[in-house]
């Protein structure tokens, strides 16, 4: 009898994923002038150690001006590819592949990190090339009232910016990257241009709703030119925004994607208006799952459900019902880095613990085998729950 899907590898392209569960790239806001720094290698180390099929650095910033805040990562340059090399090799060694989303933040940039305010930043000493971290868009118009208003990218500038993200594809392939994923989604540059609300444009990348997808189908062929054809090819989209782009055109998008070889699109929602979409019901369990499985029938393409996805038997009926390929998490994981591992055990495979590196595999397997009246904190509240079952 085949085992639980969560836990049955998945073969995407040329690259192999042990189980079908992914760490969602999380910003950190913690890296220095773009560069990653000991807190991303132990970020995505614990993970990769705690058995995830596919770990997913958060997204890195293909040009200057697309940081959001002082600690965005970037791939703007030649520089960055060495230090990203170090967390892929951390990542493959311990038993993950690596992966990587490669973004711009458009309107949302020069930010102060989300927990000292998320307040526009303003010049100083600190910060030497302040004048060059310009805020661009499709368009003159600002997030949200009160907010600074930024400078409209000229066509020639958006076709710059096309290249940017083929240049920072090679440069993931350079540092030994095995998944890439474009971010468009959640109010950042791409989904800008896809949003009516957000792009009043009056030229070719702007106007009707092919025009403004042009923008992510163009970077979609820079990326693809420059990432191999064996390796996989992601797109995250707010498949909902409630703010004019919705399900039906995020069909219509990754089918044309999928053309130019997108290989999953990871389903997400929001960012454009600054709070959670709420045209679907409120937000609880899987409240993102139904766009994960309308784009996979209706467009016919692999999808990535997320979206407080939190326990082991929700993952997996997801995948048995067929609404998603593929499971992420975010903040479920960074509350507990060794979910597979603990989802593995509740779904009653692996009691060897052999999906975590042998440090981990070692204790936990003689632990299992000399306590079997011993039950894991992650199983139950307490000691005395634990005793009365």
């Amino acid at each position: 009898m085949a085992g639980p899907l969560l836990f049955q590898p998945i073969q995407l392209r040329d690259i192999t994923l042990k189980n079908r569960v992914v760490v969602a790239p999380m910003h950190q806001y913690s890296g220095v002038n773009g560069y990653p720094t000991d807190w991303h290698l132990m970020n995505a180390g614990k993970f990769a150690a705690g058995g995830a099929g596919l770990v997913i650095v958060e997204s890195t910033k293909v040009d200057r001006r697309g940081c959001g805040t002082v600690g965005d990562l970037g791939l703007w340059k030649d520089d960055f590819v060495p230090h990203f090399a170090r967390l892929v090799d951390f990542i493959r060694a311990h038993g993950a592949v690596p992966g990587i989303q490669l973004g711009h933040s458009g309107r949302k940039a020069r930010l102060s990190r989300p927990w000292e305010g998320g307040v526009p930043l303003k010049p100083g000493p600190d910060i030497p090339d302040f004048a060059d971290w310009e805020l661009v868009a499709p368009s003159a118009l600002a997030s949200s009232e009160g907010e600074p208003e930024p400078r409209a990218l000229s066509n020639a500038e958006v076709k710059q910016l096309v290249e940017a993200w083929g240049q920072a594809a090679r440069r993931a392939h350079e540092a030994g990257f095995d998944v890439l994923e474009i971010h468009g989604a959640h109010g950042y540059l791409i989904h800008q241009f896809l949003s009516p609300r957000a792009n009043v444009r009056n030229d070719e990348y702007g106007g009707s709703e092919l025009n403004r997808m042009r923008f992510a189908v163009e970077v979609t062929e820079a990326v693809r030119a420059q990432w191999p054809a064996h390796k996989p090819l992601f797109l995250r989209l707010s498949v909902q925004d409630d703010a004019g782009w919705g399900p039906d055109e995020s069909v219509r998008l990754a089918r044309i994607v999928k053309d130019k070889g997108v290989d999953v699109i990871d389903c997400s929602s929001g960012g454009m208006l600054g709070r959670p979409v709420v045209s679907a019901g409120p937000v609880g369990y899987g409240y993102q799952v139904p766009y994960a499985d309308k784009i996979r029938r209706e467009a016919g393409i692999m999808s990535m459900a997320v979206g407080l996805i939190v326990h082991a038997d929700q993952a997996e009926a997801i995948l048995q019902n067929g609404q998603a390929d593929l499971i992420a998490l975010a903040r479920e994981i960074l509350y507990n880095p060794n979910w597979p591992m603990d989802a593995a055990q509740k779904l009653g495979v692996d009691k060897q613990f052999a999906m975590v590196p042998p440090p981990y595999a070692y204790w936990l397997a003689k632990r299992a085998s000399a306590s079997k009246t011993v039950t894991p904190s992650t199983f139950r509240t307490g000691i005395e729950e634990s005793a009365r079952q």
